[in-house]
């Protein structure tokens, strides 16, 4: 399975919450026993994290990802554009990348 586009604004100093479902021909896979995984990057070869999100199966059977970042992590994130993508995996399986895109950070005002 190819990996999915998407990009997205994350807001410097707000609490970042998404819950995805991960799909394999229409129907909501299977997720016991994969472990998501998911990072940005300010390229695609920078050594340097620019964010480690939180990352969870909510309901593996229902194919149910949740991803999160606390207001103070995503503070300390410089504002402008970053890459990311989200990961999944197995023992069995091994390594799939669900999803990849651009992040852009938005400066926070009021602190």
């Amino acid at each position: 399975m190819a990996a999915g586009k998407y990009n997205f604004t994350l807001e410097q100093g707000t609490t970042f919450s998404r819950e995805i479902t991960v799909q394999d021909s229409g129907s909501a896979m299977n997720l016991t026993g994969y472990t998501p995984r998911m990072q940005m990057r300010s390229t695609h070869d920078s050594s340097t994290i620019g964010l480690t999100f939180t990352t969870s199966v909510s309901n593996a059977a229902q194919g149910k990802i949740q991803i999160s970042a606390s207001s103070t992590a995503t503070a300390a994130v410089e504002e402008g554009m970053y890459v990311y993508d989200l990961e999944i995996e197995s023992v069995s399986s091994g390594v799939t990348r669900l999803m990849e895109g651009q992040v852009t950070v938005t400066p926070e005002v009021t602190r």
